[in-house]
């Protein structure tokens, strides 16, 4: 049997800022569980939910040696749905209110991390034939495997993955402040190894010293070796290209099953998806203030405020969308002022078409994907993306452009082959993302049995994590 140990900063239940915890909490529980004992690691923060951390056991405790430093290092450990947690506790790195604070205080944070997970595997019996680590915060988990560890026979066999989440987040500090942290010597800051555009950058770390790198979707890992969407680091991924492999992210299919959401007023499958859709679109309709028609498009958005999520091209023709169109638009998130306020605007001065909601409510959430017709995503950037997924499981209709995982989960619809189950455009240019919403808006009123067909499609694609583990034990059995 296989060993594989997940070592991330964050997973769920536990702690959770983004799509990295849902990978490295779902992910593990779909594995052959006759061939493959996979296991998980990552911080205790203190802003762990109570009653979440009244679950963990202690285990262990020891010290660690971190440059010049000697830390305290206890290890506790808990089972969910039958994978093991193990946890890293140091009240002094992983206090506070968010598991991420300042770059300045995270490189030592995530340094020690790497350095306690590394001496805790003798303590805890568990000796991976692979260590899975996930951005940047464990990028020195490889570099000191291989710098420092390699001559103890217990880590002589083990071997690595690293995982791109996000090739934006890097790690990238001074190097002086990098050196006494780490301890690691003079030799690894080179522009071959750690250094990276005059600072230390662990992301790098993990790249260079991986056995094998893996990202979130197959075009997102062709992306990023080219200058425009390799973030500075595209030569190294080029280098690295015969040891990188892209793997679309799983999504949960019973947190987001049309059949039994608990959030959404009406549940349905795609065998009844039109009386669903409709009695959830005026139920929804009500709650925002909205006119309850349900022979009006309704299209949704459920996003970070961000300029990665092409808000920037919304914002140019929003007002004239809203002007000409038959449409209502919920959309759900926060993010950048700019992009708030944009929406607020647009909701007071189209009070009966736009319904901002600057916040975020999971409840919501899962209503927008039940009762839109049609989802918005024109990301600048998407390494795989999860609105997607989840609006294509509930047969709301992507609109994407065609960029990292949502040109690879989103193919277009083709009016003559009747293939397809989405709309896609290619160009980061509002204008041709306008064109796109009006050729989806005219399909949708004037040619209503293909829109149904498009949306079914959607919900018969199996983005399921089965998939996604089956690439991955491809892999692992490869290493």
């Amino acid at each position: 049997m296989k060993k594989v140990l997940f070592v991330t900063s964050e997973a769920v239940p536990f702690i959770k800022t983004g799509g990295l915890a849902d990978v490295a909490g779902s992910l593990p529980r779909y594995f052959d569980k006759t061939k493959y004992d996979v296991r998980i690691i990552l911080p205790k923060y203190v802003c762990m939910d109570d009653g979440l951390k009244e679950q963990m056991r202690f285990h262990s405790r020891f010290y660690v040696k971190l440059s010049w430093r000697s830390q305290y290092v206890g290890v506790l450990e808990t089972k969910v749905d039958g994978i093991t947690y193990y946890f890293i506790d140091n009240e002094y790195y992983f206090a506070g209110t968010k598991p991420y604070n300042n770059i300045y205080e995270d490189v030592e944070k995530f340094a020690y991390f790497s350095k306690a997970v590394l001496e805790a595997l003798p303590v805890i019996g568990f000796c991976p034939d692979i260590l899975h680590c996930h951005d940047w915060q464990t990028g020195l988990i490889p570099v000191y495997l291989k710098n420092g560890y390699q001559k103890d026979e217990f880590y002589q066999g083990i071997r690595t993955i690293f995982t791109i989440h996000n090739l934006q987040f890097q790690g990238r500090w001074m190097i002086q402040a990098v050196k006494d942290i780490t301890g690691l010597p003079e030799y690894l800051f080179t522009s071959d190894k750690l250094e990276s555009y005059g600072e230390a950058n662990y992301l790098k770390g993990g790249v260079v010293y991986s056995d094998i790198i893996t990202t979130v979707s197959r075009t997102y890992a062709q992306e990023i070796t080219t200058p425009s969407s390799g973030e500075g680091l595209d030569g190294l991924m080029c280098a690295r290209r015969r040891n990188l492999y892209g793997i679309i992210n799983g999504l949960d299919y019973q947190m987001f099953d049309p059949k039994a959401d608990p959030y959404i007023d009406h549940p349905f499958s795609k065998d009844d998806l039109a009386e669903g859709k409709s009695i959830n679109k005026r139920m929804l309709q009500k709650q925002l203030g909205f006119a309850e028609d349900d022979s009006i498009m309704m299209i949704g958005m459920v996003t970070r405020m961000t300029n990665q999520k092409g808000l920037e091209l919304v914002e140019s023709v929003l007002d004239e969308l809203l002007a000409n169109a038959r449409i209502q638009i919920v959309a759900l998130g926060t993010g950048q002022a700019n992009f708030e306020n944009m929406f607020r605007h647009y909701a007071w001065k189209y009070e009966d078409k736009l319904s901002a909601n600057i916040y975020y409510s999971e409840e919501l959430a899962h209503k927008i994907y039940a009762a839109c017709d049609a989802f918005l995503m024109p990301s600048l950037f998407e390494p795989c993306g999860l609105s997607q997924l989840i609006s294509m499981r509930y047969g709301t209709v992507p609109i994407v452009r065609e960029t990292g995982g949502l040109k690879d989960t989103v193919e277009a619809y083709n009016r003559y082959e009747q293939t397809g189950c989405g709309f896609s455009f290619c160009n980061f240019n509002a204008r041709e993302m306008l064109s796109t919403l009006y050729y989806a808006m005219d399909i949708y009123y004037n040619h209503r049995e293909d829109w149904d067909a498009v949306a079914i499609r959607g919900m018969e694609r199996d983005f399921s994590w089965s998939r996604s583990a089956h690439e991955y034990e491809k892999i692992y059995d490869q290493l």
